[in-house]
Parts: C-alpha cells; structure tokens; sequence
C-alpha cells in the first residue's frame, strides 16, 4: 500500500505531500502504520528520497485519549481506532486536522478549546448533584476526549470566530446540570456561542469517537434557554 502523508516542517512553512510504502499487517491500526514507518534508523519514502520521522501525538492508543485524532481518506478520526483492512483502495491519504494551527506534520495546536472554555468561564464551581435520571447522560458527556474531530467535521465552526462548536454545548449541559453558578449565564453563553450559530447537521455525532450524545444536550438546553428568555 501507498501511505501519502500531508507534511509541514513547521507552523510557518509550506506543506508537502510525501508518500511512502506500507507492506504489513492489514489488520494493524493506521497509528501501527505510522509507527511502522517511523521504527526504521533510515526512513525514506517510495521515491528513495531519506527523510525525517514523522511527528504525530498519541498516548494511549485506545482510543481514550484523543490525541490521535487526524484526517485519513477524508475523514477526521483517531489514527488508533482506523484499520487499514476498513480502508477503500491502495493508497491510505493521513492530513493534519484542518481546523486547527499546524505546529509540525499531523501536530497540531488544540488550545483553543480550552481557551474558549475559559473565555466564559465554563467550569464547575460549587458542585451541586443533579437528578438521577440525568446521570448516564452527564456520564456519557464526562467522557469527551476534546480531541477536536468534532470541531473538525463541523461546517459552522471556524477557527478564531463566536461559535464554540459541539463540544461546547455538551459542556454548558454538563456545567449547568451540575454547578451551583450563575445558570443564566451559563444558558446565555450556550445561546451566544453556539445555539445562535447551530446548522443542526449533527456531523459532530456521526464522527464522535466515543459517542456523545449532543442532541440530548442540545435538547435540554434549548428547552432551558427557551424557559429563561420566554
């Protein structure tokens, strides 16, 4: 097989396509395959040409840390939880995520999620218990990876501008279900940064490495969004 890989040497330098061979295990995860290539002392690409490792992030590689979380054929994933066997066609193409700031190869710079979260403030104060009935929910929210694929898939999220995409809303539910702060600020702050700017198109969803259902969030803060303005 064919591994083309979208480089960048650093933040402010030209990307390039490279391209190398890959005769192993089908079986293996892409992460595998990036590990295969970088494990050789002199790696080269298909042409001959010798050439530096390959950066790229992972911790755990179970698909519980997110840091993995690239573009391959097309579609934001976590590099560890794709196998090649999955794959259509001979050539597997890997791209940094788009919708964030390159730093080198498929590395890039996440901040800005937290930064956002930070902007407003979106942390739990003093912890109050929710009802039961909206514990598996908050559970299942607790396990954002904010490994950005979401943000990724999102046609309304863009770098740098007021819609704080998926995982935002997610985090206001989790936030106002379970902190005794300023609930009214919290929804005001769901209706600017993302309420206001949702397409519903639910990409985030169909690309969510560990599920999350953000229409239930987005259901439930609508209907208290709609409760507090009325």
């Amino acid at each position: 097989m064919k591994v083309k890989i979208l480089r960048q040497k650093h933040p402010h330098a030209e990307p390039y396509w490279q391209c190398f061979d890959y005769d192993g295990d089908r079986n293996a995860s892409v992460a595998a395959v990036l590990d295969n290539i970088n494990y050789r002392d002199d790696i080269t690409d298909s042409d001959g040409n010798p050439t530096e490792r390959i950066s790229w992030e992972c911790s755990c590689l179970q698909g519980m840390c997110g840091g993995c979380a690239m573009v391959i054929n097309k579609m934001p994933v976590l590099a560890c939880d794709t196998f090649v066997k999955d794959l259509k066609g001979d050539t597997i193409t890997i791209e940094p995520l788009h919708k964030f700031p390159v730093i080198c190869d498929l590395v890039v710079d996440r901040g800005i999620i937290q930064e956002n979260l930070k902007k407003i403030d979106a942390f739990i104060g003093k912890y109050h218990q929710g009802p039961e009935k909206d514990h598996e929910l908050e559970y299942r929210i607790g396990r954002c990876l904010k490994c950005g694929l979401c943000l990724e898939a999102c046609p309304n999220y863009v770098k740098g501008e007021d819609f704080f995409g998926p995982l935002f809303a997610n985090d206001s539910y989790f936030v106002a279900s379970r902190s005794d702060g300023d609930k009214a600020t919290i929804k005001k702050n769901y209706n600017d940064h993302f309420a206001k700017g949702c397409s519903k198109s639910l990409a985030c969803m169909r690309v969510c490495p560990v599920n999350i259902p953000t229409l239930a969030s987005m259901a439930k803060m609508n209907r208290g969004i709609r409760d507090h303005y009325d």
